[in-house]
């Protein structure tokens, strides 16, 4: 196991531990021994990979500050909506197109389509990528022999071939940022799924919203179940950033790969893209 892997599994860990005793205030030492590291270490490295430091992830976490965080992104989710405009270098300033499966692959489930696949580190664990010719088509996290079983379940038609060179550039394009300019994703689902996945992808870095407001750009605002149903089998994820989306009154809500990821996410995009005042008064140790 790799030393990025060892340090991710640490950092999960130490979320899930906050997670469970964050009304309990647990002290940074609580925190540094349940991962069996010194609380210099922990300290550094926790903030590598979120963002913020510990103490400061426990206030993000609570449900008061995820109303906040709420309020705070409603003004520009306004303007990103209504101007259909994603944020300004979201992204390590990489600019995503998009492009559907046509009706005809979608209902024959890919049939001769060729999907490359491999498995690659990112800064939030081990990551699967898939990709066609016209793009990724898919980006899970976690355990990759399970998500791509997945993938040929949902794509029982299509070819898959291991391609560890073509998902390589994508992974140093979208973890790494060794190019900028465009990035192309292909779009898998059906057509009402497409149009939540595309209003997803105008919720600016270090934003977040509900349930609800993605309804209401997506579909008019009457069918909040059916949009969280799509956002759930977002198969791109962190590109297209289901993640953004929590429930209205503060809770972070389930993520397909896990909750703590999407935490790390979320706290890493806040503390890069938000400008994380609320929090600026947490002691950093205690």
């Amino acid at each position: 196991m790799n030393e990025s892997l060892i340090d991710y599994e640490r950092i999960e860990r130490a979320i899930m531990f906050i997670e469970k005793n964050y009304k309990h205030q647990p002290s940074l030492k609580a925190m540094a021994d349940h991962v069996y590291l010194s609380e210099f270490h922990f300290q550094r490295l926790f903030k590598k990979w979120v963002g913020i430091t510990p103490k400061q992830f426990l206030k993000f976490i609570t449900k008061e500050h995820a109303k906040t965080l709420l309020h705070q992104s409603r003004n520009m989710l306004d303007v990103t909506f209504e101007t259909g405009l994603s944020s300004p270098g979201r992204l390590h300033d990489l600019f995503l197109t998009c492009e559907a499966v046509t009706p005809g692959e979608f209902k024959q489930k890919g049939k001769d389509m060729t999907i490359y696949y491999g498995e690659h580190s990112s800064p939030f664990g081990p990551c699967l990528i898939l990709a066609t010719d016209r793009g990724i088509c898919g980006l899970s996290f976690g355990d990759g022999k399970r998500n791509l079983k997945e993938y040929r379940e949902h794509w029982a038609g299509a070819n898959f071939r291991e391609n560890l060179k073509i998902t390589g550039d994508y992974a140093r394009k979208i973890f790494k940022n060794k190019k900028s300019g465009t990035l192309k994703v292909h779009l898998i689902g059906t057509k009402f799924q497409i149009k939540v996945w595309e209003a997803l992808l105008r919720i600016p870095a270090g934003s977040v919203t509900s349930y609800e407001d993605v309804a209401a750009i997506a579909s008019g605002g009457q069918a909040t179940r059916a949009v969280a149903s799509a956002v759930a089998k977002n198969p791109v994820a962190y590109l297209i950033p289901c993640h953004r989306v929590i429930r209205k009154m503060g809770f972070f809500g389930n993520y397909h790969w896990g909750s703590a990821r999407k935490k790390v996410m979320l706290a890493w995009e806040y503390s890069q893209f938000g400008e994380p005042k609320a929090l600026e008064n947490s002691a950093e140790m205690n």
